[in-house]
């Protein structure tokens, strides 16, 4: 465990039995991430230059940002403290902003990029929405210490978020909580009006139904539904004291919370899915803004539970480079973790997690003894099918898996072209594996193969779902310049009992003879960790936290480990499981089971202990080992059904 470049008070374990954290850890984790930050800052204060390489914004931009998203922390911080400020943080963000806005767009040391349409200059409208937002929590000290015209230079310069085009996602809740803070400073009008009413009419749009929204139009769900489509418009109607939105929304986020909560590992680990997982902490913002508003279906014990495990987890696992700043990645650096717009400044929209520091001292979840997490209660199966996700939990190891039918990154106008995003293509996630990179093996995949060429899961279409499985359809993408096959599909369908998984396939369509691969958990491994081909065998991955597990039951013909060299953000190498089978010629489809195990348990039992396999054409009867048998039926229409067997229902 790697050493904090900055002290914690002692752990509290007669409060905090499970993290040890308590409201005094959270402060001083804050106060030593700022000073670390403090240090990068350009002598006028405008900017932060954080070391790293540059993101696609450019070095500016990325100052910017820098300086956005600690000042975000600061006001948390300071918010929290009814303003006590003991080293005079927000004096230097004050200063900075005066200056930045100075002259912006200038090429000097300190102005600010001016606010462009996405695509162009727009990455400063993100970094308005925390500016903004710093702006509104903290005005008695920051907005009210500024001379009239650095205050007017300020709203023009915020306006410009108002005034051009963001990207067609929750970008439309930055317009919406700049406005609001100018409304709530007396410099409200038409134009603030109007993006407030955009971005709440386009997020009814975009709301799904179980609290999940889309992250624009389409069906992409992450953890931007928590830190961002949550939070903006909710924390804007808690300031505001907007109660009829907050009538509208919170309900909304209690039901959101009922299933988000269960996707934080007993370890912290908040689940490894989608894009920006390099804001770690900030999974947490959403579970704070419960208890902030009262919308929460969590005992406040078990609030800060998941809160400080997720603080915890992060800092405990080398987060924090040696000078205290945010690395790029997940527990230190890692690449694949990454996009595009990820600079420096980046992760501290890991900022969001001290969310909850605006919970004063005596709120009960600071004061509460902690409460054990929803993880590590009894074993769980919860479909969301809104969203697409299957949340399989286990309680004696406090693991979470989240199967994926129905959430993946395209906007509706969008072809479908390979390579596949591994955080969202992917049959599943977890809290203690990630997916492999893109140039190596996908762990937890189905894809055909042609010519040595194999296909990627893209757009996925959601067709039924059950309490405890869900089932997805899939057009299997060749990439561009790769065969072309016309008129094929996939059926995919996930059903959990414990740690166990059934997975089933049907192919629809494909040519006779065709190879089929699927895979299972990639496991990160000692470098060199032989790959070893078996035929017909259960393949089993010991890694130093899981095991992982794959048998094919039907339809598969070979069990591989294949390596995976460039590792997940767990390990710097990875094995994967594999079976590969091959296409049969029954016109109505073939198909193909498979039981897979991701567990932290030692010395797990074989899957094929677990339950057997009967194939009667497209129908599929699984007898778990503990009982419940149940037919998996691809035949009977558009969609898979599951019922219990005969015998099941008469007992």
């Amino acid at each position: 465990m790697p050493e904090l470049p900055f002290l914690l008070p002692a752990d509290d374990r007669a409060l905090s039995p499970h993290t040890g954290y308590t409201r005094a850890h959270w402060e001083a984790a804050a106060d030593g991430m700022l000073h670390a930050a403090l240090r990068y800052a350009t002598p006028g204060q405008a900017l932060i230059d954080l070391p790293g390489p540059p993101s696609q914004s450019g070095v500016r931009s990325d100052g910017l940002e820098g300086f956005a998203r600690t000042f975000l922390l600061a006001a948390f911080r300071a918010a929290g403290a009814s303003g006590k400020d003991q080293h005079g943080i927000l004096e230097r963000y004050t200063a900075g902003i005066a200056r930045g806005t100075l002259t912006p767009g200038r090429g000097d040391a300190e102005s600010w990029p001016v606010i462009g349409h996405h695509g162009a200059q727009g990455q400063p409208m993100v970094e308005s929405a925390s500016v903004a937002l710093g702006l509104r929590l903290t005005a008695p000290w920051t907005w009210e210490a500024l001379p009239p015209d650095a205050q007017d230079r300020t709203e023009e310069w915020l306006r410009g978020a108002l005034r051009h085009q963001p990207s067609p996602n929750n970008w439309y809740l930055f317009p919406l909580t700049v406005a609001g803070f100018l409304e709530a400073v007396g410099r409200g009008d038409a134009e603030t009006a109007r993006a407030i009413e955009r971005g709440l009419g386009l997020l009814e749009g975009w709301y799904q139904g179980q609290g999940w929204y889309s992250d624009g139009d389409g069906r992409s769900f992450d953890h931007y539904n928590g830190w961002a489509l949550h939070m903006y418009p909710l924390l804007h109607a808690h300031l505001a004291g907007d109660g009829e939105l907050l009538d509208r929304l919170g309900p909304r986020l209690r039901t959101f919370l009922e299933g988000f909560s269960l996707l934080f590992d007993a370890d912290g680990a908040p689940i490894h899915h989608g894009r920006s997982l390099t804001y770690r902490f900030a999974a947490g913002a959403s579970v704070a803004l419960g208890a902030l508003t009262g919308h929460t279906p969590l005992a406040p014990g078990a609030t800060r539970r998941l809160l400080s495990g997720a603080l915890r987890y992060f800092l405990d696992r080398g987060a924090l480079t040696e000078d205290g700043v945010l690395s790029l990645g997940w527990y230190g650096p890692h690449a694949a973790t990454l996009q595009r717009y990820s600079g420096p400044g980046s992760p501290y929209w890991a900022s969001k997690g001290f969310l909850a520091l605006l919970l004063p001292p005596e709120h009960p979840v600071w004061t509460a003894t902690e409460e054990a997490a929803p993880a590590e209660g009894p074993d769980r199966a919860l479909a969301l099918p809104a969203a697409g996700f299957l949340v399989q939990t286990t309680g004696r190891d406090g693991l979470v898996r989240l199967h994926n039918h129905g959430s993946y990154k395209l906007r509706p106008w969008e072809a479908e072209h390979a390579p596949a995003d591994p955080l969202y293509a992917r049959l599943a996630y977890s809290t203690r594996t990630g997916p492999t990179s893109a140039d190596n093996t996908p762990d937890n995949h189905i894809a055909l193969e042609e010519r040595g060429v194999r296909t990627a899961r893209l757009r996925i279409h959601p067709l039924a779902a059950g309490p405890d499985w869900l089932a997805s359809s899939h057009t299997p993408a060749f990439p561009d310049g790769g065969p072309k096959v016309p008129s094929i599909r996939i059926d995919s369908l996930t059903l959990v009992r414990g740690r166990l998984e059934v997975r089933v396939h049907r192919t629809v369509g494909v040519p006779a003879g065709t190879r089929i691969h699927h895979s299972g958990w990639a496991v990160a491994l000692p470098p060199g960790t032989p790959a070893e081909t078996e035929e017909g065998a259960e393949i089993r991955l010991d890694g130093g936290e899981v095991t992982g597990q794959l048998l094919g039951l039907h339809g598969w013909q070979t069990a591989t480990a294949v390596r995976a060299p460039q590792g997940t953000a767990y390990g710097p190498w990875a094995l994967v499981p594999e079976l590969t089978g091959t296409v049969g010629e029954d016109p109505s489809g073939t198909l193909f089971v498979a039981l897979a195990s991701l567990t932290g348990e030692r010395d797990p039992a074989p899957l094929a202990d677990l339950a057997t396999a009967e194939v009667n054409g497209l129908a599929v009867t699984v007898r778990p080992a503990d009982g419940g048998a149940f037919v998996v039926d691809f035949g009977a229409g558009d969609a898979p059904t599951v019922t219990p067997t005969v015998t099941e229902v008469g007992a």
